[in-house]
């Protein structure tokens, strides 16, 4: 049997760093990539955060929600690059 931990780290700040991590790779990919290379970058990040995603919620070590966290992880980290990735779109229409 196992013995329920005493004080569980919480959970929600993995999805919030995993969430942070893609809003700096949204960034730096909008500014350091050239406009017609931006989407296929942006897919790359992407593939990377959903990794990075299930790499903090394996390394957070509760079965109890993993589905639910890993999720919101990932739902959020593709609102933040989309909401950014419009951003640097119509950025591009003005200029």
């Amino acid at each position: 049997m196992t013995e329920p931990a005493l004080a569980p780290r919480n959970a929600f700040v993995g999805v919030l760093a995993v969430w942070a991590v893609a809003f700096v790779a949204s960034i730096a990919v909008g500014v350091f990539v050239p406009e017609e290379w931006r989407v296929p970058w942006l897919l790359v990040a992407f593939g990377a955060i959903i990794l990075l995603s299930f790499a903090v919620q394996l390394w957070y070590g509760r079965t109890q929600g993993f589905i639910l966290r890993v999720g919101g992880g990932a739902l959020g980290a593709l609102l933040v690059m989309g909401v950014i990735s419009v951003g640097f779109g119509l950025a591009a229409l003005v200029a």
